[in-house]
């Protein structure tokens, strides 16, 4: 997520003392047969994670298809936190790096 990405989110967020362990589930919403999602593994007790993990998605209907990408905070439970979430128009996706914000469930600016 690059330097200074949590610094948007509230310390109450998550915990207070110590780093969480973030994982990205990322996929495909679209037609039926585009939609998918695909989960990195957890980065465990960073402030700064990087994956370096890659997901193809083969599209039918490149046109309908939208990026959908949910950061989430491990827990051993199956219950994660919820960290945040944006949704990116494929058409709209160019190549080179980009910092999107990501929002929350109301939609609001995490």
């Amino acid at each position: 997520m690059g330097e200074g990405w949590h610094s948007d989110f509230h310390r109450t967020n998550f915990h207070c003392y110590s780093p969480p362990d973030m994982f990205v589930k990322v996929g495909i919403a679209g037609v039926p047969r585009d939609t998918v999602m695909e989960e990195t593994k957890a980065i465990e007790n960073e402030w700064i994670p990087v994956w370096n993990e890659g997901f193809s998605f083969p599209l039918s209907v490149p046109k309908l298809a939208v990026l959908r990408i949910e950061v989430k905070e491990q827990h051993s439970s199956e219950n994660h936190d919820f960290g945040g979430q944006t949704c990116l128009p494929i058409s709209e996706l160019r190549t080179g790096f980009r910092a999107v914000p990501l929002h929350d469930k109301k939609r609001g600016k995490v």
